[in-house]
């Protein structure tokens, strides 16, 4: 019997292969990528929006740390000018109600030579992120750091034992400024802290040191660690103070010698990698029924320790 001949409209039978004409075709186009790598999905673009916004926020924050510090309110500003903090501007309200801080001010800033400046209620929430201003504020320049060998050349040029704190996770900006007043009481010569997660030279600092901080100079470094190396191939000794050391304060062997003392934060204490490149660790006696010292307190007391050592 004569096959039927096929009609153009029909279907062609199962081709049994391509000779490898479409092996490329044939190939898996791997896993599939996540949501947020797909740019038409919404959780790609929600990731975008996160981003964006953690970029602007670390720019604002770099740049209040990086700009003036804003100094707000009647007894803020008072303290700030009896306490010698370097100031480039006061800020003063064209309705405000002077009373005694108001007129101290006024005078404060006159003999200092210090610019005064009259603002509105609105230019003064602006400039002090709408801090309780009182009609008043002082504007602080950025702290000028310091590298850490020019604590070592302060010290040399002294023909002083260099005597060095670093700070390690420590945040609060008054804890630091109470550890450059005592580094200045104790004969020290500057205080060293990192640039990141840490408190830095702010007003608050400023006052808390009590003025100390115009005569002491802290560097600020990218990498504490690497800092130590370099103190440690200045045959500087570096002791760390944590509540388990293995000895106690006045058991210090390195007093007398180039020393540098890491103070951690009250939390957490001292990193592991700061204290795995530390030549001691120094526990403070204290009583049991006391969990720890407070930072500033803890340099304060080592400081002395050392200083009275060194005079002995």
């Amino acid at each position: 019997m004569a096959s039927t001949p096929r009609s153009g409209g029909s279907k062609k039978g199962p081709t049994k292969g391509s000779g490898g004409k479409n092996k490329r075709s044939l190939r898996g186009k791997g896993p599939t990528p996540k949501a947020e790598d797909r740019v038409y999905h919404k959780a790609h673009k929600a990731a975008q929006h996160r981003k964006s916004a953690n970029a602007s926020a670390q720019a604002k924050r770099r740049k209040k740390e990086l700009g003036p510090n804003m100094v707000a309110g009647r007894n803020s500003v008072l303290e700030a000018l009896r306490e010698g903090v370097p100031a480039t501007a006061m800020y003063v309200s064209g309705r405000i109600d002077s009373d005694d801080r108001v007129r101290e001010s006024i005078t404060l800033a006159t003999q200092r030579g210090i610019s005064m400046l009259e603002a509105s209620k609105p230019d003064l929430d602006r400039l002090t992120d709408d801090a309780i201003h009182q009609g008043i504020a002082l504007q602080v320049p950025p702290y000028e750091y310091a590298d850490p060998s020019d604590l070592l050349e302060y010290a040399a040029d002294r023909a002083e034992t260099p005597l060095i704190v670093a700070l390690d996770g420590v945040t609060d900006p008054r804890n630091l400024g109470a550890i450059v007043r005592s580094t200045a009481a104790f004969g020290g010569h500057g205080v060293i802290i990192p640039e990141r997660r840490a408190a830095s030279m702010t007003a608050a600092a400023w006052k808390t040191s009590a003025g100390a901080a115009a005569r002491i100079r802290v560097a600020q470094v990218v990498n504490l660690a690497r800092a130590i190396d370099e103190l440690k191939k200045q045959n500087v000794f570096v002791v760390g103070l944590d509540m388990d050391g293995d000895v106690e304060l006045p058991e210090l062997t390195f007093s007398r010698d180039p020393l540098c003392i890491v103070v951690g934060s009250e939390g957490k204490g001292i990193s592991r990698l700061i204290s795995e490149k530390c030549d001691q660790i120094v526990s403070i006696p204290i009583a049991a029924t006391t969990e720890s010292l407070n930072a500033g307190i803890a340099a304060a007391v080592s400081l002395y320790e050392v200083a009275r050592s060194r005079r002995a």
